[in-house]
Order: C-alpha cells, then structure tokens, then sequence
C-alpha cells in the first residue's frame, strides 16, 4: 500500500514536483497535499505498524516543496524555512508546513501539511461516508472567499471573469499571449478570480502580470 500511495509523486524513483499545481496558490498547493496525507493516515491509524507511513510523509513533504519551489523560482531549503512551523498536538510538539491567507475582519484561512503523530489509535473509528460530488459552484464559492486575485495576488474589489468555453482561449494562440489565459488553460477553469484593476486590464487587452505573483 505504502508503494502504490507514494508512486504517484515519484519520478525516476525520487519526489518530483507535480505540473498541473504549479500555477495554482501556495494555499492551494499546501491544502491539495494535506488533505491526501491526511486522508490515508487517518484511514491506517488503528494499524500496529502506522509509523511506517514515515516515508509516504517525507515523499510528499519533498514533492510539495518542489512544487512550491518551482511556482517561486526558488531553493527547496528556502521554501521549507518560509513554511516550516510547529503545533502542539496529544502527544507533543510536532513540526508541519502552513500556508495563511489574511482576511481583513474574518479569521485567515489556514493550509497545513503533515502535524499528525504516527502513533496507534486502538479507538480510532473508521467511517466510509459516499463523497459529496464535485461541482464548480462550490469550487468558485472558496476561491472566492479566498478573496485574493489569482492574477497579482490583491485583496481589493474582488470579482470574476468568465469565459464561455476554454477552446476560444486556444484559438490563434491565444493562449500564449498574456497572463490571465494561460492561468486559465493551465487550470482548466472558465472562472478567473481577479481584483477590479485585473479585471479592466483583461478587457482591454494590457494584463501582463506575473503567474508567480
């Protein structure tokens, strides 16, 4: 089980980053890798031997900051220190990776990776509930409470651009041509997140911000 979980962020049998996160959120990026290591060490913690999920951790742990470190053009040491924190848990301190978004008059939103101790749980309950389905409607409600432009990164006047179809975004190239359409073809999303000033740069023509902002 351990193999088969960890395949999927190796590559040539080392943690790779994963592509299609890269233009995503450092919250995005931090929540996506916490709630998968969460859910699989929560389902095996009535297991004697849950420690051995030792190495599922550290493989994800590299492979999220790899992939952090790419979106910022950066060393994996450096983008481990700006996240590294620690928490107090039942069994003692223990170091995770946190990613906070403020929000003026509202609690911040809080991505964390890892914190969990690898310790036996002979009580721990396993509950198989059927997952909601997945729809866009409530996709867009949290990016919008994020309220951040995914463009530059602001705070002010939050809004939403919509496209009709993404094929019009790949047609003549468009695609390659400015900022906000390649964040939207990478993500495969027909909603954009913008701030007011983003928002009228994409009408008429001159957004050119950074992905990485």
């Amino acid at each position: 089980m351990i193999k088969d979980k960890c395949a999927r962020y190796l590559q040539r049998g080392k943690p790779a980053h994963r592509t299609r996160l890269v233009n995503h959120s450092d919250h995005t990026i931090i929540a996506t890798y916490g709630a998968e290591y969460r859910g699989i060490v929560q389902y095996y913690l009535p297991a004697g031997d849950v420690w051995r999920l030792s190495r599922l951790r550290w493989i994800m742990e590299t492979s999220m900051l790899k992939t952090l470190a790419r979106k910022h053009r950066s060393a994996v040491s450096k983008t481990a220190r700006k996240y590294r924190t620690t928490i107090d848990t039942p069994h003692g301190k223990r170091r995770c990776f946190e990613a906070r978004v403020e929000r003026e008059g509202r609690q911040p939103l809080v991505a964390r990776f890892g914190g969990i101790p690898l310790k036996r749980q002979r009580t721990a309950v396993i509950t198989d509930r059927q997952p909601a389905p997945a729809t866009g409607r409530k996709e867009l409600i949290g990016r919008l409470l994020a309220g951040r432009c995914e463009v530059c990164g602001g705070a002010v006047n939050i809004q939403v651009h919509h496209i009709r179809k993404l094929a019009d975004l790949n047609r003549a190239g468009q695609s390659r041509k400015n900022t906000w359409t390649k964040i939207m073809v990478t993500r495969r999303r027909k909603t954009l997140i913008v701030c007011a000033d983003c928002h009228h740069q994409i009408h008429s023509g001159t957004a050119t911000a950074a992905l990485t902002q």
